[in-house]
């Protein structure tokens, strides 16, 4: 570690401006920073303790929070963040996220992103991007969650929705072969999520619409950056397919969406 801290690395929103100083982590402040941070410690108190602990904001416009030793799975993904265990230990994380969550009032005058924040609004902070580069892990389970910038009021099932996108993965095998190891089964895999989520049986119907829904946010979020001109976003349009890619996903969901409510189902 240099006197200027350690750059960390992943994702790509904050790509190149996350720093790890001791156990600190500074990184930019999003412009509802102070809810966020309220909402966080609100989650501690609640006893949840698997997310950072805000320990306050810089005059340079940046945020402090607490480092949370363990793994982070960047892509292309390995074989041990998309076992069996790890799926299961993901869905018990968001399980106890909401279950700590609901129980946290949301400050409605906040400037929530809406970037991918559930269409339907809800009165639950979800996190929204439950991906493989936010989740800690320890011993081959998931045991934190980082990175609030994009959570926003919505359903419980809209978090578990994006989560799944990203951990089922809910993507054709084409696309899905750039990132994760080959010979997941995806109804399955979709089943397991629910199984340790511990989702209703209406949730479960209504899951794999929703993860549709999801999916065309996602490319709606994509488009924004795009059409800004935001350079990491075009770079990884370019290099993941362009929009066939997008067009692709979407025929295989709607395609498959039967299957899917089957396996959940029975």
């Amino acid at each position: 570690m240099t006197a200027e801290g350690e750059a960390l690395v992943g994702g790509m929103v904050n790509a190149g401006a996350v720093v790890r100083r001791g156990a600190l982590v500074e990184r930019p402040a999003p412009r509802n920073a102070r809810a966020l941070h309220a909402y966080l410690l609100a989650l501690k108190e609640r006893g949840f303790d698997a997310a950072p602990v805000p320990v306050g904001l810089t005059d340079d416009g940046r945020e402090q929070l607490t480092f949370i030793p363990g793994d982070v799975a960047l892509p292309p993904f390995p074989d041990w963040v998309m076992t069996k265990t790890a799926l299961e230990s993901v869905g018990c994380l968001l399980r106890r996220l909401h279950e700590a969550g609901v129980a946290v009032e949301v400050d409605t005058r906040a400037r929530w992103p809406r970037d991918l924040a559930d269409p339907e609004g809800g009165t639950m902070l979800c996190h929204n991007d439950v991906c493989p580069d936010n989740v800690v892990f320890r011993d081959g389970r998931a045991a934190a969650l980082i990175d609030f910038d994009l959570a926003a009021p919505g359903r419980p099932l809209w978090d578990v929705a994006m989560t799944a996108r990203y951990w089922v993965p809910m993507v054709d095998p084409g696309s899905a072969a750039a990132f994760y190891p080959s010979g997941l089964d995806a109804p399955a895999r979709l089943r397991i999520l629910a199984d340790s989520y511990g989702l209703s049986p209406h949730d479960r119907a209504e899951l794999p619409g929703v993860i549709e829904q999801a999916t065309e946010v996602c490319r709606a979020f994509v488009a924004a950056r795009v059409a800004d001109g935001d350079p990491v976003y075009l770079q990884a349009l370019a290099e993941r397919g362009g929009w066939e890619r997008w067009d692709r996903m979407q025929t295989w969901l709607a395609d498959r969406r039967e299957t899917f409510t089957a396996c959940l189902l029975n």
